[in-house]
C-alpha cells in the first residue's frame, strides 16, 4: 500500500476563485522521495497544505498511511512531520526550548521526549549551539533545526517545503545531504522545490506541478525521454482577439500532444517544431486573424509571431 495517496486532488480558496491545485493524483511509496517541482505559485505549497490536513480539500481524495485527510486528521497528522517554508520556530526560544516546546505538543514526554530532542540535535549539527537564543542563528542553522522539529517522534511520512529557500550553498548542501542520508535510513520524503537540479539528485519520482495542475509524472529517466521526444512551438500574439479558437484549431492538428496558452503565447508540444511551424501558420492564416499594425511585407500571418524553443 502507497504511503500516500492523491486522487483528483482540487483545491480552491473562494468559491469563484482558480483551483489553486487542480485535479492532481499520484501517488509515493515507502522509503521513496518523492519530489514537486515547480515554479513558484505553482501550487505546491497548497498541496502539502491539503495533504497535512491544515486546508480542506475542495474535491478529491487524500490518504496518508491510510487515514483520510477529511474524516481522520488526528490520524493523519501523527503519521507525518511538516517543515514549512515559513520556519515555524520562537525567536526567543532557545533550540532546545524549541525543541522541547514541539514535541510535548506532539505528545513526547519525560525520557522519550530527553532522547528525541539530543537524538535529533545530533542528526543536524546543533548540539553545541542548543542553548542560544534561535534569533542568534544563522538562517542556514534555523532551517536545520526546523528539519530537527519535524522529524521528532519518528513520522514515518516527513513533508519539506522548500527547505533550501534563502539559505547559504553550504547549509544547502548540508540540507540536501541530509535528506538522502534519511532515505537511506528508510524515511518516506514528499520534498517540494522549484530547482531542478535538487530534483533531479534526491528524487526516485518527480511530478511537475504548474498552474495546479500535474503536467507530467515518473523518474528523471522517464521525464528526460519525454522532454526529449517532444519539441515546444510558442506564438507571441500582437493582439489577442481569436486566441481561444486558434488553441482549438491547433490542438485538432495530427501531431499536437498538446496546445495551451500562457502568458499571452501560444505553447504547443509536438515532435518536430521546425516541421509542425508551416501546416500551424497555415491554420493561422486559414482562420484570418489579421494584425493592422502588420507591415506589407510582413512574412508571418498576423497577430503570431512565433519562436522555436
Amino acid at each position: 500500500m502507497a504511503l500516500v495517496k492523491v486522487e483528483d486532488l482540487v483545491k480552491r480558496y473562494t468559491p469563484e476563485g482558480p483551483n489553486a491545485v487542480d485535479g492532481i493524483s499520484f501517488e509515493i511509496q515507502k522509503g521513496e522521495i518523492f519530489s514537486l517541482l515547480g515554479p513558484n505559485g505553482a501550487g505546491k505549497t497548497t498541496a502539502i497544505s491539503v495533504i497535512s490536513t491544515l486546508l480542506p480539500p475542495t474535491s478529491g481524495e487524500a490518504y496518508v498511511n491510510g487515514h483520510d485527510v477529511r474524516t481522520e486528521p488526528m490520524a493523519v497528522r501523527q503519521s507525518l512531520g511538516v517543515v514549512p517554508q515559513d520556519l515555524a520556530l520562537y525567536g526567543n526560544l532557545t533550540g532546545l526550548e524549541n525543541l522541547r516546546f514541539w514535541g510535548e505538543m506532539r505528545g513526547l514526554t519525560g525520557a522519550t521526549l530527553k532522547r528525541e530532542i539530543d537524538e535529533k540535535l545530533e542528526l543536524t549539527g546543533l548540539t553545541e549551539r542548543a542553548g542560544d537564543r534561535v534569533n542568534t542563528y544563522s538562517g542556514g542553522m534555523k532551517r536545520r533545526l526546523n528539519l530537527a522539529v519535524g522529524l521528532l517522534g519518528n513520522p514515518p511520512l516527513v513533508m519539506l517545503d522548500e527547505p533550501t529557500v534563502a539559505i547559504d550553498p553550504q547549509s544547502r548542501r548540508y540540507i540536501l545531504d541530509w535528506v538522502k542520508r534519511m532515505k537511506d535510513e528508510g524515511l518516506t520524503v514528499l520534498y517540494t522545490t522549484h530547482y531542478m537540479e535538487e530534483a533531479q539528485e534526491l528524487s526516485d519520482r518527480i511530478g511537475i506541478i504548474d498552474h495546479g495542475e500535474l503536467i507530467a509524472l515518473g523518474t528523471l529517466d522517464e521525464l528526460i525521454q519525454l522532454v526529449g521526444q517532444q519539441e515546444t512551438l510558442m506564438l507571441q500574439l500582437w493582439q489577442g482577439d481569436g486566441l481561444a479558437d486558434f488553441k482549438e484549431a491547433v490542438q485538432a492538428l495530427e501531431d499536437v500532444d498538446q496546445a495551451s496558452i500562457r502568458e499571452g503565447m501560444l505553447v504547443i508540444n509536438v515532435p518536430s517544431a521546425e516541421a509542425m511551424l508551416p501546416t500551424v501558420l497555415s491554420q493561422a492564416s486559414a482562420l484570418d486573424h489579421r494584425n493592422p499594425r502588420a507591415e506589407p511585407g510582413d512574412r508571418l500571418p498576423a497577430p503570431y509571431r512565433p519562436r522555436l524553443a
